[in-house]
């Protein structure tokens, strides 16, 4: 028998998709962060906000979030997966160049802030416990706001963009031992105890655990799962990776977004790492805006208006102090001054973990209620700052341009993060079957850079056993093309004997590079007219090739000289292609433009 369905039960669902659905469109076409959208919609939508007038006007109970809790525990996935996003991006050697900037200057903001935050509220009467807990807790800034911020303005290649990076990396790796330590020192004993060092350990198993697995299962695992075809069953995969990497993380002790990063990296190794994306990207942006709108529905308004001063100056003192530490630290460890300003404006505000360090605290009488509440509220209200903050330090460090990886000088911190295409300048073939293979080992041997993207595992795995660059997805999506770097490729060859879907590359190309050159194999006449129409620089039918290459041989075998044969063919082709794209076809007039250019 049917459940009764109660809406009720979906009331907050329906908010909140409604919310995803209107706040990020408005937003945008107003060319205003959506970030703070769904913030301003999460303040609207709680329990503080319209949910205080429900006595007022019962009505409001249909428009106002009822279980903030539980809307909560869901949005941390959307930093879980930000950080596995992140760690796809990265590998084990971009990792060992960082160490210098995330346990350099991430250390040093995390001890200094914490100290700096930690003497202040002392100043203001607290007990050492109580004024560590602070300082760790606000010391901690927003990985979920920061790092999509910096992407939409284009600063994560930057030089303050790739120090805020390693600081923030470090932040997350020392939450587990922030955590440790105030448990100890809310015992009462303020020393550690072996007891306590061994605290450590299950964390230190729980990463090295989902390091071993996923180097020994991870990619027969998905190598199984390409092998069925089954887009359901690759996306089911790719959760289970996520998910349960920081289930493991999560019960060592660690956060369960720094487990689902260590996968992310352990997955960038990989052929699947573009496909991958592509998959979680819609997962990731859903829960992010989730988080974002449970951070607004936490926003205490009452608090603010009760206790205005208070709450304003330690924002403002906040981001002032945290500031002023990168700054400091930045310039100490080698950044110019533009890029140590933005970085520390980026790092000024909360983060997210200070919710979850502060509840522990007030759980265990370290802090006050009504303290730990305002000092929330405070911490709030300079993460709804952080795009502006983002956009003055993007001004301030404008001239601090992102630099090539060959020009990137030692003192810099190099390539913490690549989100974003392949490298420029390679050609992007679309399938690794016979004629694909030729085509890669004809461009290199002109020396000539080149990735391939297929859809069948056996052959990702042979390119990838040959030393080819060769990444396993569907090509005939757009965003799996950018990934793989259409925005900035020479040419695009599509070698692929799947017509329907070879049209379909074609196409998603075109649209996105009017200017690239695409050399598309063709079935036929009939079909390469069609190629053209969807804007084929150039399309090879197989029928027609064969035939002039048959023409050729024979023409050869009975004595006609080499080069009059080959004159012959030449002038042949060119007719062919001069009757099949017509001049109003868009490959005819790409074709038009691109030879213009060269003359």
């Amino acid at each position: 028998m049917a459940h009764e369905v109660s809406p009720e039960s979906y009331k907050d669902l329906v908010l909140f998709l409604a919310t995803a659905g209107i706040v990020a469109p408005i937003f945008k076409r107003l060319k205003i962060n959506p970030i703070l959208g769904y913030l301003l919609a999460g303040v609207i939508l709680g329990p503080f906000g319209l949910g205080r007038f429900i006595p007022y006007a019962p009505w409001l109970d249909y428009v106002t979030v009822d279980n903030p809790a539980e809307i909560a525990q869901l949005a941390e996935f959307g930093v879980v997966f930000l950080l596995f996003m992140i760690g796809l991006e990265l590998s084990w050697e971009r990792l060992r160049l960082m160490r210098r900037w995330v346990f350099g200057l991430g250390a040093i903001q995390v001890i200094g802030c914490s100290l700096g935050l930690g003497a202040g509220a002392m100043l203001l009467g607290q007990n050492p416990v109580a004024a560590l807990t602070l300082g760790a807790a606000l010391t901690l800034s927003s990985t979920a706001i920061a790092v999509p911020v910096l992407a939409e303005r284009r600063r994560l290649h930057s030089e303050a963009g790739r120090a805020t990076f390693s600081v923030l990396l470090f932040q997350d790796l020392a939450v587990a031992p922030i955590l440790i330590t105030l448990a100890i020192l809310g015992r009462g004993h303020g020393s550690f105890q072996v007891k306590d060092l061994l605290a450590l350990a299950p964390a230190a198993l729980g990463l090295g655990a989902i390091v071993l697995v996923g180097r020994l299962a991870l990619r027969p695992m998905l190598k199984s799962v390409a092998k069925a075809k089954s887009e359901e069953m690759f996306m089911a995969a790719c959760l289970l990776v996520i998910i349960g990497a920081g289930l493991v993380s999560a019960l060592s002790g660690l956060s369960m977004a720094l487990g689902a990063f260590v996968a992310g990296i352990l997955l960038a190794e990989t052929e699947y790492r573009h496909e991958v994306e592509v998959k979680i990207e819609p997962f990731k942006g859903l829960l992010l805006s989730l988080f974002f709108v449970s951070l607004g529905i936490r926003l205490d308004l009452s608090l603010l208006a009760a206790q205005p001063v208070a709450i304003l100056a330690t924002a403002v003192g906040l981001m002032l102090l945290k500031t002023a530490v990168v700054f400091v630290a930045g310039l100490a460890m080698g950044l110019n001054r533009r890029a140590a300003i933005e970085a520390g404006l980026i790092l000024a505000a909360g983060g997210e973990f200070a919710f979850v360090l502060l509840d522990k605290a007030i759980d265990a009488e370290v802090v006050s209620r009504p303290l730990g509440q305002a000092v929330l509220v405070s911490a709030t209200l300079t993460m709804f700052l952080i795009p502006s903050l983002a956009a003055l330090g993007g001004y301030l460090g404008r001239k601090s341009a992102p630099l090539p990886i060959s020009e990137t000088p030692p003192s810099t911190p190099r390539e913490p993060d690549r989100v974003g295409p392949e490298p420029a300048g390679q050609v992007l073939v679309i399938g690794y079957g016979r004629v694909g293979k030729l085509v890669g080992d004809m461009l290199g041997r002109h020396d000539l850079p080149w990735i391939a993207v297929e859809r069948d595992a056996r052959l990702v795995e042979q390119g990838r056993r040959n030393g080819d660059r060769i990444y396993y997805g569907d090509a005939s999506r757009l965003e799996l093309l950018e990934r793989c770097g259409l925005a900035t490729a020479k040419a695009v060859v599509v070698t692929m004997d799947a017509f329907e879907v070879a049209e379909a590359v074609v196409a998603a190309a075109r649209g996105a590079r009017p200017d690239v050159p695409i050399v598309v194999r063709a079935r036929d006449a009939r079909h390469a007219a069609r190629l053209y129409e969807l804007g084929a620089t150039d399309a090879v039918p197989e029928t027609i090739e064969a035939s002039l290459q048959l023409s050729e041989a024979v023409l050869v075998d009975i004595g006609v000289p080499m080069g009059l044969v080959i004159a012959s063919i030449h002038e042949r082709r060119d007719e062919y292609r001069k009757k099949l794209n017509r001049p109003d076809a868009l490959g005819g007039r790409r074709r038009r433009l691109r030879d213009a250019t060269l003359r």
